[in-house]
């Protein structure tokens, strides 16, 4: 398997940037997301502090997370006290919608959807492509939903590359990306 040894971003080796510059043209979303002792508002805000109140509030409608925000006792203004009150699928569309207001050039996405239920999943997905589109993603994930409309993937068996290629050209292979997709299937 030949695969490219060298991560460029936007055409510059990022063994060439600084750490700073990296972190600023990076978004991460967690699979446990940190939630701030502060507002809706404010936790959205964190990472762009100069941000807008119509700004994060876009930002939200994106992640379709503004829906729900819309019903806490006071919207935006809600306290959030160590992510009390909020279920894990709210907090994952705060932290997305976070990220969508960095608006990075590269994301990383580190197991996002696999703390929360299905119906949630789905909601979360669509905000996921949304953040996804236009920009480039490490997505680490077990739920196969998070990445089947993926350029390319690679799937790892104990730390080795096993298979790499589009959605449909692993289930094509019938290996072991298709009996993960296959498995899930019946989840």
């Amino acid at each position: 398997m030949n695969l490219m040894k060298e991560i460029l971003l936007d055409g510059i080796s990022i063994s060439t940037l600084t750490r700073d510059s990296l972190r600023e043209n990076m978004a991460v979303v967690l699979q446990d997301p940190f939630l701030f002792h502060e507002t809706v508002l404010e936790n959205v805000r964190y990472s762009v502090p100069e941000a807008t109140r119509d700004e994060v509030i876009e930002a939200c409608k994106l992640a379709n997370a503004h829906p729900f925000i819309r019903e806490l006792s006071q919207g935006y203004d809600t306290m959030l006290e160590d992510g009390k009150g909020i279920s894990q699928g709210q907090k994952q569309l705060l932290s997305i919608a976070r990220a969508i207001l960095r608006n990075p050039k590269l994301l990383l996405l580190d197991e996002a959807t696999s703390s929360i239920d299905s119906v949630t999943e789905m909601h979360l997905q669509r905000a996921l492509d949304t953040l996804m589109e236009g920009r480039t993603s490490f997505v680490i994930a077990h739920r196969l939903n998070t990445v089947k409309n993926a350029d390319q993937l690679f799937i790892f068996d104990d730390g080795t590359i096993v298979e790499h290629g589009s959605h449909e050209e692993l289930i094509d292979q019938r290996g072991v990306y298709y009996e993960l997709h296959t498995a899930q299937q019946f989840d």
